[in-house]
């Protein structure tokens, strides 16, 4: 009779023991309950910068590149899983000297808004990309007369679009509890006027709250 019992009992206790919850402390808070701040340091390389050159003779148009430096506040949130919005804040460290030395492109300050997906390949690495718009205040410094003749693009102001579509593709990797370390490129900016086409490639941490 006892070892019926006792039978019984095992057979109700261990179907529910397995179906029970995990303590909470062993949960995983899900990723749109968090919100996030980052600090990054950037890179900027000016692309398809126009500069008149003289070959056999003739002045013809080539175009140029030059990079400068910056940082940037980042704050956003989870949407989903998978989802996730941000704002940046940023501004310029290092101006972009050009090849001639005599001329110089610089992002004074810039902001950005960004909708993305990320998803994981690991326990602690995530794949992520982003969409968005920036605002960009900057300057080309044509500092003689010289280089005023050789990059006519900049005479006027840069960039002459302060508007332009932005986009990222990054990777992140958890470094200690909801500390992640941010590696990422894309393109900031696309100024319309001038047609120099600005990329970022930045790093820094991140920390998910």
């Amino acid at each position: 009779m006892n070892k019926v019992v006792r039978t019984s009992l095992l057979a109700i206790l261990i179907p529910a023991t397995v179906t029970l919850p995990p303590p909470l402390s062993a949960q995983e808070t899900p990723r749109e309950d968090l919100h996030y701040v980052g600090i990054l340091g950037t890179l900027f390389n000016y692309r398809s910068v126009t500069e008149i050159v003289e070959i056999d003779d003739r002045r013809v148009p080539t175009y140029t590149h030059a990079w400068g430096s910056g940082t940037s506040l980042v704050v956003g949130g989870h949407l989903t899983d998978l989802f996730h919005a941000e704002f940046r804040a940023g501004v310029g460290i290092s101006d972009a000297e050009l090849r001639s030395n005599d001329a110089s492109l610089a992002i004074d300050h810039f902001a950005s808004w960004y909708i993305g997906m990320h998803y994981p390949i690991t326990d602690y690495a995530n794949l992520y990309g982003q969409f968005g718009f920036s605002y960009i205040k900057g300057d080309a410094d044509l500092r003689t007369d010289d280089a005023v003749s050789d990059f006519p693009e900049l005479r006027d102001e840069f960039p002459e679009s302060s508007f332009g579509v932005s986009w990222l593709a990054g990777l992140d990797f958890e470094v200690v509890n909801n500390t992640y370390l941010v590696f990422e490129g894309g393109k900031l900016f696309e100024d319309t006027g001038t047609e120099v086409n600005t990329f970022q490639f930045s790093g820094g941490l991140r920390y998910e709250f």
